[in-house]
């Protein structure tokens, strides 16, 4: 009894007592691992049955559609020349970038297009009853080639829109820049402040210069990149006279003065162009579908009396 009281005894016990509690807790904490990674592996399992019968229950378009659109523009994509792939990302950048299109994707519409319309004008000269044998022929080609081409038209007319737009906000937002730089204001910070005060494309242009300027970009070389990107031959002789100002060592204050006035010029002298031209666009249908009613309404009524005048005519 003494020895069992001793230190070295109890020690003994306090030893025998800690490895049961171990022996007992150590395989429950190891089912508690194993559950744990079981119920894991499980999940995951279901995860991925589940997104595989999301596929399987996706729409038609989902499933078959974008997945044939996206083989057609990568094969397209490797047939098409590089140069052709870059002039469509300038007209791209030029437009705006509708609905985040590439130039693959515009070269893959394109074909499809192109495709669609060929078939639409072969099944209208197979159709029963045309009296023109020679849209037999024409009709497909004709749809080939409308097919292939509409596309870049669309293109084409969203770049014009884009810069005329840019070409309608330069000089006032110039003048606003201008103001920025005489108050006291950096050209990058009177970029952002004009970015901000703005919307529009001009000035998501001005906010991405000022992105390239942080990131590092010399000022030129951003300047030079945003008079790529908007194709405009405004924004072209801005930047060319903002660069020379600026490595001359020119007040960039007096060059932006100057500047926006002569673009106020140049905005003034596109309007009276276009109201130049105003009545030569109204002449069509004054001559087509408004001098015919009136004639019909001015001499209508005296028709029937020269038909009783000259019975033999």
């Amino acid at each position: 009894m003494d020895l069992l009281f001793s230190p070295l005894g109890v020690s003994a016990l306090v030893a025998l007592a800690v490895g049961a509690l171990l022996l007992a807790f150590r395989p429950a904490a190891l089912s508690h691992k194993v559950d744990a990674r079981l119920a894991a592996y499980l999940d995951a399992q279901a995860n991925r049955s589940r997104a595989g019968e999301g596929e399987l229950n996706g729409s038609f378009s989902a499933r078959v559609l974008v997945p044939l659109f996206n083989s057609v523009v990568r094969a397209a994509a490797r047939l098409t020349p590089p140069q052709n792939l870059e002039a469509i990302n300038r007209e791209l950048s030029a437009a705006g970038k509708p609905g985040n299109l590439s130039a693959t994707d515009i070269v893959g519409i394109r074909l499809i297009a192109a495709v669609g319309c060929f078939a639409l004008g072969l099944w209208i000269g197979q159709v029963d009853g045309v009296q023109f044998p020679s849209l037999h022929l024409l009709g497909p080609v004709g749809g080939l080639l409308m097919g292939y081409y509409l596309p870049a038209q669309w293109l084409a007319g969203r770049k014009r829109q884009r810069q005329a737009l840019i070409q309608r906000a330069l000089p006032d937002a110039l003048d606003m820049l201008t103001i920025c730089i005489e108050a006291g204001l950096a050209f990058e910070a009177g970029l952002q402040r004009v970015s901000m005060q703005w919307s529009g494309p001009l000035s998501d242009e001005f906010a991405r210069v000022v992105s390239e300027m942080r990131l590092g970009v010399p000022r030129a070389q951003a300047l030079r990149r945003l008079a790529e990107r908007c194709g405009s031959l405004d924004v072209s002789s801005f930047v060319a006279v903002l660069v020379q100002a600026d490595s001359v060592g020119t007040s960039i204050a007096q060059v932006l003065h100057t500047q926006s006035e002569q673009l106020r010029v140049l905005r003034r002298q596109r309007a009276e162009e276009k109201a130049n031209r105003a009545p030569i666009l109204v002449m069509l249908p004054l001559v087509f579908f408004i001098f015919p009613a009136l004639f019909i309404v001015l001499l209508g009524p005296a028709i029937p009396k020269l038909m009783q005048a000259f019975p033999g005519g």
